[in-house]
């Protein structure tokens, strides 16, 4: 649904992104994450029609009155009320069928609609402009933070809005809350100081760690576990979490399926258990971006 190839973006002397390749199926919610800075916004902005790239390509395949963006501080109309908002832009949009009672409700701004906008919380703008987003049922939505100013019940509300898009809209979803996009996102981009440090389906990331770290329990003998660990050359890291467990991460897959049972043998400690762990998008994201 969405490609762009060599994408560059220049402000004076900071390159905001450095021949940036997207391609983003259809039908897919797909998480853009990365640090301050990383290039998220400037991104969402091109892709979006809102800046021009300094050189590269964007193609979408979708018609521009069938796209819609989400900026991450939306402003409206003071005087208008909740209701006027989700309306106007149903009918700008030349939205079909009568959803705004849903899109509002599905936002949990049902008892809020009647209210002038002047009166909304940080919070309750960030729901509203979700609903204007959503209600003329767009194929391409481009949310940029959409949930960073919710409170935990409008961010649950906000990603079962989210989640229930997939497969009618092509979702482009950038959070700084990596909970949230490894919930909901089927694929992921990974975009770092201007460049995409990997791009493809939320398993694939994160199986690539599968089995590369591991929760050792022990009754005891902890000290000695992590110090014959720590000068095994394939031992990445080994943090003792309280007295009893041990968070060990490994830099091969396969010397630690071959050689972590020896090691705790040798160290003497009595173990319980080991159990591998698969990692969480934070800590491959800390990973990549390392």
């Amino acid at each position: 649904m969405i490609t762009t190839r060599g994408l560059f973006k220049r402000y004076d002397a900071t390159v905001a992104l450095d021949g940036v390749d997207v391609n983003v199926p259809a039908g897919v919610v797909y998480g853009l994450v990365g640090p301050n800075g990383a290039g998220k916004t400037t991104l969402l902005s091109i892709l979006a029609g809102l800046r021009s790239p300094t050189s590269g390509t964007v193609s979408i395949d979708a018609d521009p009155s069938r796209m819609a963006v989400l900026p991450d501080a939306p402003r409206f109309e003071p005087w208008l009320t909740g209701r006027d908002v989700v309306r106007l832009a149903h009918t700008l949009a030349g939205g079909e069928g009568d959803d705004v009672e849903q899109v509002l409700g599905d936002a949990g701004l049902a008892d809020a609609a009647d209210r002038r906008v002047a009166g909304y919380s940080r919070g309750m703008l960030q729901r509203l402009g979700l609903a204007a987003t959503v209600v003329s049922r767009p194929d391409v939505l481009m949310l940029d933070e959409p949930a960073s100013a919710l409170d935990p019940i409008g961010r649950r509300e906000v990603l079962d809005l989210v989640r229930r898009l997939r497969g009618e809209a092509t979702v482009v979803f950038s959070s700084h809350i990596l909970a949230d996009v490894q919930e909901v996102s089927d694929w992921i981009g990974i975009l770092d100081r201007g460049v995409l440090r990997f791009e493809g389906p939320v398993g694939d990331l994160l199986g690539a760690g599968a089995g590369m770290t591991y929760e050792v329990r022990v009754r005891d003998g902890i000290a000695g576990a992590v110090r014959v660990l720590q000068a095994r050359p394939w031992v990445a890291s080994v943090e003792a979490l309280g007295d009893r467990v041990l968070r060990v991460r490994a830099a091969s897959l396969e010397d630690a399926e071959r050689d972590l049972l020896p090691a705790l043998v040798e160290s003497g400690a009595a173990v319980t258990s080991v159990t591998p762990s698969t990692p969480t998008l934070e800590e491959v994201f800390l990973e990549v971006t390392r």
